[in-house]
């Protein structure tokens, strides 16, 4: 599914944030957040958006963040890329991301990985006479330290190979902190358990902020019941943790949720409804002016 009207944009303060997909597919609940199948509908209907029509499958949203600050253009996560893994990429996402960028590939300043699961970097890097070569010539690309040294699948390694060591060989391969400040703007924030070193993307312009949670949610579903783990969590007791930290920031305030696996409107507010929070969406809530 790619949005027929464009992709979807968002303003924090002076920031603008640019969602650009690469595919959304169906997943069943017990493929990826097995408690999820449970708790579908005492959601509704604001998880209506994030299921299909029976509520059987959740949504999953592949796509990459294309945040403008006044200083850098940084590039949150860079999808799937390759057609021999679990979820095949789309070729065309390529000129997707190129046609969001305001000054093409070469403008981009940084790459943030959240973390180096297989769909989160198959774009860092393009293929260019038999070598791999980083995709954003000018960029450094930044991972957490702790994500570096944690351990990987088979299906991960083969990415790793792939999206990664290149980096690392051109030199613009940079281990951070969890908490790395990019620019006045932007930082990263520490979010374990999904994986060792996973980390989200706060935005703050003033009075005006914004998450990107990264994997530590595949649906919002996991906002509204923190412990409903996926099965992709590295350490579950952990992620859940995480995820009732931040659910806990969050609820009532008027922060913009960013989902990085969230289908259209992927943005919304933490609003405790009752006994739940609730994620509202809606692009209207948060225009692009």
């Amino acid at each position: 599914m790619i949005d027929s009207d464009g992709p979807l944009t968002w303003n924090i303060g002076s920031v603008r944030v640019t969602r650009v997909e690469e595919s959304v597919v169906p997943v069943p609940w017990s493929g990826l957040v097995p408690g999820g199948a449970d708790r579908v509908d005492a959601c509704r209907p604001w998880i209506d958006p994030h299921v299909d029509e029976d509520g059987g499958h959740l949504l999953l949203s592949i796509h990459s963040f294309v945040v403008e600050t006044p200083q850098n253009c940084i590039v949150v996560d860079t999808c799937i890329g390759r057609d021999d893994l679990a979820f095949a990429g789309d070729a065309a996402f390529g000129e997707r991301l190129t046609a969001a960028l305001p000054a093409g590939v070469e403008g981009v300043d940084v790459v943030v990985c959240t973390h180096l699961h297989f769909d989160h970097i198959g774009w860092n890097t393009v293929e260019v006479g038999g070598v791999l070569l980083p995709r954003f010539p000018n960029a450094r690309y930044l991972v957490s330290r702790d994500e570096l040294a944690a351990d990987r699948d088979a299906e991960d390694t083969r990415a790793f190979v792939r999206s990664v060591e290149p980096l690392r060989a051109a030199g613009c391969l940079e281990p951070v902190a969890g908490d790395q400040v990019i620019d006045p703007w932007v930082a990263l924030e520490p979010t374990p358990g999904h994986t060792p070193g996973h980390v989200s993307v706060r935005i703050v312009d003033g009075e005006a902020t914004a998450v990107i949670t990264g994997d530590l949610a595949h649906s919002p579903l996991q906002l509204a019941y923190p412990d409903t783990a996926s099965v992709s969590d590295h350490d579950r007791r952990q992620a859940t943790a995480t995820r009732a930290r931040l659910v806990g920031e969050l609820a009532g305030s008027d922060t913009l949720v960013l989902g990085t696996h969230f289908p259209p409107p992927t943005g919304g507010r933490l609003v405790p409804r009752g006994d739940l929070i609730a994620f509202e969406s809606g692009h209207d809530q948060f225009p692009s002016g």
